[in-house]
């Protein structure tokens, strides 16, 4: 969910929106024609385990055609806990343990005696048919994942009317926290940063599209759902909206569009048919949030500036335009080559067309080469700045300009269409 530190508002959003800052409805409330969910608050503990909840759970609302059929044939659930043991390890979800807040509940930071580890732990709007939805999805998602850059969901309760999830905890937050609106007293990220979380994300996509059994398409990738732990290790979160991707000779999974306004393709708003090539835009979405330091919608800005991509396409037309796309708080420490072919991968991927978008496995191996070449302010080149793209406050570097260091089209680790 993006919130295991205070990331504020991170709530699911459709792609027809007209506003970024909109909290969902349906947490709360139910439309007329959705599934009803039988209440089962009034069921004692010894009567129904936390396993038997949310078979209870899988059954009510229609899933079992999901990722969860397999997890459940599979045996791969993580471990329960009781609604007692996690109350114990946030003191009561005391105020002072509280992380921050999302679409679908609280988080908070707390410390499991029973397995001796420090961990978040997410507590659901219980009055949610969404919510709940979305935490048996997450549950029997991640029960099949194992890859260093998901985040590992350590168990879960399903509890009466409650739902709760424990995950590891991450010390850094997300990435949301580190790329805008930053405090005073924090650095921000510099270029050899960035790409190593950018090259993280990727792998975790990969594993997503190429390894799970069955494949899993995100549909929800976005800078407020990777978390970054100790060395700024990116790990994607938050897998309620998952689903399973289109197999054998079919193309595309049709289903109502959700999503965050900004980060969801253009062909799934329109249609409603979600292949993987949706989350390869939502990745364009985010390396070009990590390359410019500008947030995929913001209202703040000039309105042809709000959209981020929309401002970006007509500039990847000249490469005169890259130097000023770049993050002004990287402060000219950057290497050319690297940018532009960053941005070149960034718009290969955001590309309007689904089948010129490159497979996430191209990505990855483009980004791994850049996130290699590591860049050394001390003995490489600092870039100049330019006014027109300066952000708030931003110091601005005026003595140096950027030469021509124009990359090779051929050059290794570009994606080629």
């Amino acid at each position: 969910m993006g919130c295991f530190g205070c990331t504020g508002e991170s709530s699911k959003r459709s792609e027809r929106s007209n506003s970024s800052s909109i909290k969902r409805n349906d947490q709360t409330r139910p439309t007329s024609g959705s599934l009803k969910v039988k209440p089962v608050a009034n069921l004692k503990k010894e009567e129904t385990s936390n396993d038997d909840q949310l078979s209870l759970d899988v059954k009510n609302l229609d899933l079992v055609d999901e990722v969860s059929n397999s997890a459940r044939n599979n045996g791969k659930l993580a471990q329960t806990f009781t609604f007692e043991e996690l109350a114990a390890a946030t003191g009561n979800f005391r105020s002072d343990c509280f992380l921050g807040e999302g679409g679908f509940g609280k988080v908070y930071k707390g410390h499991l005696d029973k397995i001796n580890q420090v961990v978040a732990i997410k507590q659901l709007d219980p009055n949610g048919l969404q919510g709940t939805r979305e935490f048996v999805i997450e549950v029997l998602t991640l029960s099949l994942a194992d890859h260093p850059n998901l985040v590992k969901l350590i168990g879960y309760c399903a509890e009466g009317d409650q739902r709760l999830l424990v995950y590891e905890y991450m010390p850094l937050g997300s990435l949301e926290n580190h790329l805008f609106d930053l405090p005073r007293d924090r650095q921000p990220l510099d270029w050899n940063t960035r790409m190593k979380i950018a090259a993280g994300a990727a792998k975790g996509l990969e594993y997503l599209h190429d390894k799970m059994k069955p494949p899993v398409i995100y549909r929800d990738l976005k800078c407020s759902n990777i978390l970054v732990g100790e060395g700024y290790h990116p790990k994607l979160s938050d897998f309620g909206l998952a689903k399973v991707g289109p197999s054998g000779d079919k193309t595309h999974v049709s289903t109502r569009v959700m999503g965050t306004y900004g980060y969801c393709a253009p062909d799934y708003a329109m249609t409603g048919q979600l292949t993987f090539k949706s989350d390869v835009y939502s990745f364009g979405v985010v390396l070009l949030e990590l390359i410019t330091g500008r947030k995929a919608i913001d209202q703040t800005r000039d309105r042809s500036e709000q959209n981020l991509v929309a401002w970006a396409r007509p500039m990847f037309k000249d490469r005169r335009n890259f130097s000023r796309m770049v993050d002004p708080l990287l402060q000219g420490q950057y290497p050319v080559r690297g940018l532009y072919q960053a941005l070149a991968i960034s718009a290969m991927c955001v590309q309007e067309q689904p089948n010129m978008r490159p497979a996430i496995s191209d990505v990855v191996m483009a980004l791994n080469y850049l996130a290699s070449q590591k860049y050394d302010p001390e003995t490489d080149p600092v870039q100049g700045s330019h006014k027109n793209s300066s952000r708030s406050g931003q110091k601005k570097n005026n003595d140096r300009s950027a030469g021509d260091d124009s990359p090779d089209r051929n050059a290794e680790g570009e994606i080629n269409g």
